[in-house]
């Protein structure tokens, strides 16, 4: 059981944002998400948006840290990764 978070470096809301993901499921992340305050709500698709004042209680409850572009590679080795999709015209 691991979960990542990547450095609260995306801007939105007047806030900067984390990425928190599992490479096990999604019901780990769910679990540990709840654990750190975070509500479902942050849950898109495969990982939580978590708030910069939330990011050291991520790492105390044992997210380990990692850089940006990993957050993709580990959710796509772990078979967890759900991209996007387009809006068909």
């Amino acid at each position: 059981m691991t979960l990542y978070i990547d450095p609260p470096d995306w801007p939105g809301h007047g806030l900067l944002w984390s990425h928190l993901v599992s490479d096990v499921s999604y019901e780990e992340l769910h679990a540990f998400a709840a654990s750190i305050g975070c509500p479902r709500r942050a849950f898109e698709r495969d990982h939580y948006d978590v708030p910069a004042h939330r990011y050291a209680a991520a790492v105390a409850a044992g997210a380990v840290q990692v850089p940006s572009r990993e957050v993709v590679r580990i959710l796509t080795a772990a078979g967890l990764r759900r991209r996007k999709t387009r809006p068909a015209f």
